[in-house]
């Protein structure tokens, strides 16, 4: 039972804290879960990611499943899951009724572009800390080139490119420690 609330707690903690969506989240979720916690490694906080962007849902949901689910079974991918759920329920329950009327507020306008712009920092942070595990020779360095063009060039779904990289990786014999 104190393994279940740590993970709520926890993950009320980032879920409360976190703003810009799951792409914001990702720093968050390294330091606590990987660095304070040890739930889990850089790497399955990566491919947890990975999944989470490629299956139904909110990415940080997801990824808070997993890691619950990692870390005290199912009932821990629950507790995790409403854990990250719950500040954004109260808050946008309380907001709903009020937010029609401020967003028309000049002020309120520039603080959301500037809360933006920090996203964009965070999310920055998040890749360059994933990309240096994850282009460990010169065979991940052209798997990500590949992907990167297409990415930019056609527009096809995240999946097709995860299912391609793992192909990619398992053709390879990408050993990524």
């Amino acid at each position: 039972m104190k393994k279940l609330a740590e993970l709520f707690i926890t993950f009320a903690k980032i879920g409360a804290i976190t703003f810009g969506g799951g792409y914001a989240m990702l720093p968050i979720l390294q330091r606590e879960i990987v660095e304070n916690k040890k739930w889990g490694t850089e790497e399955e906080l990566a491919d947890y990611y990975a999944i989470g962007q490629c299956t139904p849902g909110v990415i940080a949901v997801n990824v808070g499943t997993f890691i619950g689910r990692k870390t005290a079974g199912n009932i821990g991918g629950v507790a995790a899951t409403l854990g990250v759920v719950f500040p954004s329920v109260v808050i946008i329950t309380l907001l709903a009724g009020v937010i029609d009327y401020y967003s028309s507020l000049e002020w309120v306008g520039h603080a959301f572009a500037g809360i933006r712009v920090c996203v964009c920092v965070l999310i920055f942070n998040a890749v360059i800390k994933l990309f240096k595990k994850a282009i460990v020779d010169k065979k991940t360095l052209a798997v990500y080139l590949i992907i990167l063009g297409c990415s930019l060039v056609l527009k096809i779904s995240p999946v097709v490119f995860v299912i391609f990289a793992g192909i990619a990786g398992i053709i390879l014999k990408v050993k990524i420690k």
